[in-house]
């Protein structure tokens, strides 16, 4: 390995550290507004979403990873941190790879298993922890389903369209290559 990739190395690791950092940042300011919590997880993925654009590979992942632990060591609430771990913080990822299948009907067929799965998991934990009565609440639990479902697909387009804005506009003023 020469000087130059050696350094490149370097700038990428540094850059993901700023971004982990920043991200145990946002996800802080959501643990102390509470109002804001999923609001500060998904700003959080943005950062997740910058290093998939800009380096792929295991950088994403490894300001995810870095992101998640810190955050649910260091957040007072963890509320903030569990939807980060949960589901916000790896969609990014995900979304990059299911969107590469070219039938666009499986890619958002997959997308909804992925999030259900996740949503499933959260409503789980949340019973466990909160001793709700499942059963007296399942109306409930069915509405917030077919909420959740569509204000995640709101949430993709949203994504996407914040995507394109960042490749096609805002990329260049950040002179990262």
């Amino acid at each position: 390995m020469n000087i130059g990739e050696r350094s490149e190395k370097t700038r990428r690791v540094a850059i993901s550290a700023m971004m982990s950092a920043l991200g145990v940042l946002v996800l802080y300011l959501g643990s102390v507004i509470e109002v804001l919590d999923i609001s500060m997880a998904v700003i959080a993925s943005l950062f997740v979403i910058f290093t998939v654009i800009e380096y792929g590979g295991a950088y994403p992942w490894a300001v995810y990873i870095v992101t998640g632990i810190l955050s649910a060591v260091l957040l007072p609430q963890k509320l903030p941190a569990a939807m980060y771990i949960l589901f916000f913080g790896f969609y990014p990822i995900i979304k990059e790879k299911l969107e590469k299948l070219k039938k666009r009907p499986l890619c958002w067929v997959l997308k909804m298993i992925v999030f259900n799965i996740c949503l499933f998991i959260l409503i789980f934990l949340a019973n466990k922890l909160i001793y709700i009565d499942a059963e007296k609440y399942l109306v409930f639990e069915a509405i917030f389903v077919l909420l959740a479902n569509f204000t995640f697909v709101i949430y993709d387009i949203a994504l996407t369209r914040l995507i394109s804005l960042y490749i096609f506009r805002l990329r260049k003023k950040f002179k990262l290559k």
